[in-house]
């Protein structure tokens, strides 16, 4: 059987599909993806690179101007996957995240091959990420407009998928009916015998406040975000810090993530959300005990978790992060938002702590609960994070 994937960032969603497919001798496994750090034999997968051949137009129509890159990826993976096929090559399955319109003209290359992709999000102008949070919801009213047309790439693979997968229920069920019937609710796995306790872990780190060692004695908070802006609840967990750092007087706080943006609106110009946040509240707080360390290798980030004792994870109802998942696996008690697809992941006071994400004293009060417990040597083994079974590989 040959399977082909198509990733901008491969192996990613794939990084243990792939492999696990790889190891079958009956199968032979391509991959399709613009990374160049990836090497051409990775796990017994054969890599092909492409290359966008453009960038966006200028001054594009802004309601437009989401789809254009998409069409731009979609004729790249077009033409290699021409070359693939006119070298002899055909899969039997394509699995794709076609988020970035990579697929969009795979069926005209191979139209007799099953395609499945990966759905991990459908937008909508009310009832998930859009309008959630208050504070950034004064927006123009044709922005409802743009998000419509947001969606064009969504429904043009409706039309040539032949099956979805999605990562949890709640993000399979943003999309519409008939494809939603579709789409099969499989998470990528996390690996707990990789990403498990240890309680020897140490950890030298370096932030903007200098360098500084972190062992299991230290009482450790994490924050964990690819970038620090208001999607991931960097603003609410900023305003609850000094009230953590107030009750746990001896509490070090790492944040993990640098100051772009992934999701939502850009910051005013000049300025970045991580600076803006901070700065309501640093005259609140003891920076001896608050670190930034940027985004880190994996590696250090998961020690970095092995090491935390409390670990708070804030979202808007979109998608679900790795780092979520991950910090449960190594163990940390778990504070999160009581928001879409949590729910799916934590059941509250058993694997975790849900608070409201739009009330920051909520969470600085619970946070606190959580290190009183810890502090009086109280047994938190029901309530540590852990992976129900549908999670885990």
């Amino acid at each position: 059987m040959r399977i082909l994937f198509v990733h901008q960032n491969f192996p990613a969603q794939f990084k243990h599909l792939a492999p696990a497919l790889a190891a079958n001798p009956d199968y032979e496994i391509v991959a399709l993806t613009m990374r160049k750090d990836v090497p051409e034999q990775w796990q017994g997968v054969r890599v092909i690179r492409y290359q966008a051949v453009r960038g966006s137009t200028p001054n594009v129509h802004p309601w437009v101007s989401d789809i254009e890159p998409k069409a731009i990826r979609g004729e790249a993976v077009f033409h290699a996957a021409s070359a693939l096929r006119d070298s002899g090559f055909t899969p039997d399955l394509i699995i794709t995240h076609h988020g970035w319109g990579e697929s969009l003209f795979l069926k005209d290359v191979w139209p007799d091959t099953k395609l499945a992709v990966y759905c991990e999000f459908y937008y909508h102008v009310q009832g998930t990420d859009m309008g959630f949070d208050p504070e950034f919801s004064d927006q123009d009213p044709s922005d409802h407009c743009r998000l419509r047309l947001k969606n064009i790439n969504n429904l043009l693979h409706f039309e040539i998928a032949d099956a979805g997968i999605s990562p949890t229920h709640w993000q399979a069920s943003t999309f519409p009916p008939p494809f939603r019937d579709k789409i099969t609710v499989i998470h990528e796995g996390i690996d707990t015998d990789v990403i498990a306790p240890n309680a020897a872990a140490s950890l030298a780190v370096n932030s903007v406040n200098g360098s500084f060692s972190l062992t299991r004695d230290d009482e450790v908070i994490t924050f964990v975000s690819r970038s620090l802006e208001p999607y991931r609840g960097y603003h609410i967990f900023m305003r609850a810090l000094p009230e953590i750092l107030r009750r746990r007087p001896n509490a070090k706080v790492v944040l993990v993530g640098d100051d772009t943006v992934s999701y939502g609106a850009q910051p005013p110009q000049g300025k970045t959300w991580k600076d803006i946040f901070l700065n309501e509240v640093i005259d609140q707080l003891d920076m001896s005990r608050v670190y930034f360390v940027g985004r880190t290798s994996y590696d250090h980030f998961i020690t970095l978790l092995q090491l935390s004792r409390v670990h708070i994870y804030l979202t808007y109802p979109f998608c679900l992060s790795w780092s979520l998942l991950e910090a449960m696996s190594v163990g940390c008690c778990i504070v999160a938002s009581d928001t879409a697809p949590l729910h799916e992941a934590i059941i509250d006071n058993k694997s975790g702590r849900l608070v409201n994400f739009l009330i920051p004293q909520q969470s600085a009060t619970q946070c606190a609960n959580d290190w009183i417990n810890l502090n009086n040597g109280l047994n938190l083994g029901d309530k540590r994070g852990h992976l129900h079974k549908p999670l885990m590989i």
